[in-house]
């Protein structure tokens, strides 16, 4: 479940297991290579991107904190894989503690990452697991979050997530993430504002809203109908499908037709979207744009779709992350291709696994800083970033914000794939102008400490 809409990564694990992701572990597809002999330069150094010496040996003073021994630091991964079958943030995690302790852990003590499988609904037994044993929850990210955000914040657990989904967790204490979402903001504005206003700016007021129908999904076609109309468009069309799919899409498509929709935006899985697609592209009918969100990006959409590509017109927000695509130009990009290369040949690198590194890049460099490693060291270390960016992976990101951040990236799928689209790059490869839109209803409030008897003051 990776949309991360009503978070980043709001995700759409509740509709079908097979839109959960972004792709699939068997999808097909190739990323950029470099030669062997620049990629094993590549996967040993200890640096990222523009991060030096993430990981690294050193003298580990004692330390009675739990997950913490003399040679290993114990953190567990969140992840819905026992649901969702997809292992991307358990992938990042062996691919990245991997690499740290061969360059010699952090400060001489080595990763051990525990993977703690939510199943989706057991968000709450995982978290009193990881309450017991961990340091700190890393990388990962569970489509049920809020489940167990007050148990986490009861035994004072850090979480460094790939995502934040539900409003209960986006944005709740002791929590810090490298980027987007940042609670009560809509956070595509800048990518709609480019829609709406510039891109396809006769789309506007024709503006429709599909979403699989969940509780969690119709909380973010409220969100969606609210910031679209906020932006200044209007929409005038909204409709639900069943969560367990769609025997026919045609009904669906004459509707779109009907009401005349020209920008459509889609919540739901991917395999879905796709013959959604089809079934316009049969009746004659494309929108000026369609929203196929993050959930869709990745190799297995543009196969789903089809020939139906050449005559809808798909974007998508990567949350201010540089796309796969880009790696011959970012260094931050390829490594994490290497690093895969190395370590896991036989997994992909997905947009989820990029989120993921910025995380566990985050926890790591915060965590090596520390001279004495305690969990309110680590914490207060991280949220000392004003412009993170994962090395390059990412467009700065303000971590001392509680606002969210304006820049933004926009892919589009095509026949071939996806690539770039030409939303006008204003600050290197990505845009910051992002207009920034706050929620005037209200959809619910993160977690604090205060909620659950705690502060700031408890956490050693």
């Amino acid at each position: 479940m990776r949309r991360l809409l009503t978070g980043g990564v709001t995700v759409l694990a509740v509709l079908l297991a097979a839109g959960c992701s972004t792709r699939s572990d068997d999808d097909t597809g190739s990323t950029p290579r470099n030669s062997p002999t620049a990629q094993e330069s590549q996967a040993t150094s200890s640096d990222f991107g523009t991060l030096r010496d993430v990981c690294g040996p050193g003298v580990a003073g004692k330390s009675s904190v739990q997950g913490v021994r003399d040679d290993k630091i114990q953190v567990g991964v969140f992840s819905d894989v026992g649901f969702t079958k997809k292992s991307e943030f358990v992938d990042a995690a062996k691919v990245f503690t991997s690499w740290c302790n061969d360059a010699g852990g952090i400060n001489g003590r080595e990763l051990e990452a525990v993977s703690r499988d939510t199943r989706f609904m057991e968000v709450r037994q995982r978290t009193l697991d990881a309450c017991r044993e961990d340091f700190a929850l890393v990388g990962g990210g569970a489509a049920m979050d809020s489940l167990g955000v007050k148990d986490r914040l009861k035994c004072l657990l850090p979480n460094f997530p790939a995502q934040a989904s539900q409003i209960g967790a986006i944005g709740s204490d002791l929590q810090v993430i490298g980027s987007q979402p940042a609670a009560g903001y809509f956070q595509y504005s800048g990518y709609y504002n480019w829609l709406l206003k510039e891109k396809h700016p006769g789309s506007a007021q024709k503006v429709g809203v599909i979403a699989g129908d969940t509780p969690v999904t119709k909380v973010m076609s409220a969100q969606f109908e609210e910031a679209v109309t906020g932006l200044g468009g209007k929409v005038t069309y909204t409709d639900l499908y069943p969560a367990s799919g769609v025997s026919d899409w045609t009904p669906y498509a004459q509707a779109i037709k009907k009401e005349g929709v020209r920008g459509l935006v889609f919540l739901g899985d991917f395999a879905s979207l796709a013959k959604l697609e089809q079934a316009l592209t049969g009746i004659d009918y494309a929108p000026d744009w369609i929203d196929a969100n993050s959930n869709a990006y990745g190799p297995a959409f543009p196969q789903l779709a089809g020939t139906a590509l050449a005559e809808q017109h798909n974007y998508a927000e990567l949350f201010a992350t540089a796309p796969l695509e880009s790696a011959a130009d970012n260094p931050a990009t390829q490594k994490t291709i290497d690093l895969f290369e190395k370590y896991a040949p036989d997994k992909e690198v997905t947009y989820p696994v990029l989120r993921a590194f910025s995380a566990w890049l985050l926890f790591a460099t915060s965590a090596r800083d520390c001279a004495t490693l305690t969990r309110a060291c680590v914490y207060e270390n991280a949220r000392k970033h004003t412009d993170w960016t994962a090395g390059g992976l990412q467009a700065p990101f303000d971590l001392t914000s509680k606002e969210p951040g304006t820049c933004f990236w926009v892919v589009e799928a095509t026949e071939k794939g996806w690539q770039s689209a030409d939303f006008k790059p204003d600050k290197g490869a990505f845009r910051c102008d992002g207009a920034v839109y706050k929620y005037k209803n209200d959809y619910g409030k993160p977690a604090t400490l205060a909620s659950v008897g705690k502060s700031m003051s408890d956490l050693t």
